[in-house]
């Protein structure tokens, strides 16, 4: 198997070292895994892709590159450049330090990445690994990603659904709870949750020249969230693992909307 990896943290980030090690071991010794990652650090920039100038790519080692780009333009970049002979069979993106469950979703490039992948009809799974006091102790805070990763990919490459759905083909995102891999309770299928009362919102800070900025700040990652959901079995120590598709209707919706149809 051919698999490519990206991520939103950048090409040096601890976690797509773990990513490497999962990737290596789904593919197998007659497998091939290649690494296009964001030359730098790209947490929050979602599915943004870069429209209106180049990306500078640079090769850093067999089958390694970095690009100057989001980790959707890392796909692209793979799949137009890098790997345009031989594509890849399955596209990981991750594992992100920190979790993309709930509201995260909608802001995360390592969806991003996944998403991207899908869009262009790709196998495509992003993983990410909750953090709090308990992964803080480890000496490899990654240590339930990197456990229980390869099993559960390969559990869903067998017998999750792959095909296109509504035109758009199912991409799924796993976050991993933010204990030890011992204390993993298992995997839950859930739907993306809501954590309640969360916003992300924007400080002003005045620098001592005088001039005025903007911090961008995240709510609280702990705080109780949609039963069932993505965030609610994180915070009881089970995987998560929820379909996605990059389709944004309210299809609920649709229909009643029809009353204001006209011609």
């Amino acid at each position: 198997m051919r698999i490519l990896i990206t991520n939103d943290d950048g090409i040096n980030a601890p976690g797509l070292v773990t990513l490497a090690e999962i990737a290596a071991e789904i593919a197998g010794p007659d497998g091939e895994v290649w690494t296009v990652a964001p030359a730098f650090e790209q947490s929050g920039v979602g599915h943004c892709i870069s429209y209106v100038h180049p990306t500078l790519i640079a090769e850093l080692g067999p089958r390694r590159f970095a690009a100057e780009g989001s980790p959707a333009d890392c796909v692209l970049a793979a799949l137009g450049d890098v790997m345009r002979d031989t594509p890849p069979d399955l596209v990981l993106s991750g594992v992100n330090r920190g979790n993309n469950s709930g509201e995260n979703v909608m802001y995360s490039g390592t969806i991003g990445g996944a998403m991207e992948a899908a869009l262009q009809g790709l196998p495509a799974i992003a993983l990410s690994q909750y953090m709090g006091p308990a992964t803080a102790v480890l000496d490899d805070p990654f240590q339930a990603a990197r456990v229980h990763g390869p099993a559960l990919i390969r559990e869903l490459l067998d017998r999750a659904d792959w095909t296109a759905d509504a035109d758009f083909r199912l991409f799924y995102n796993i976050n991993f709870p933010a204990c030890g891999a011992d204390a993993v309770k298992g995997i839950r299928a859930a739907a993306q949750g809501r954590r309640q009362g969360v916003r992300f919102e924007a400080e002003p800070y005045h620098a001592p020249n005088g001039r005025r900025f903007l911090w961008i700040l995240g709510g609280s990652q702990t705080a109780q969230a949609t039963p069932g959901s993505d965030v609610d079995a994180n915070m009881q120590n089970y995987i998560s693992v929820t379909p996605m598709r990059p389709d944004l209707t309210c299809h609920a919706s649709l229909e009643a909307l029809r009353v204001l149809e006209k011609g």
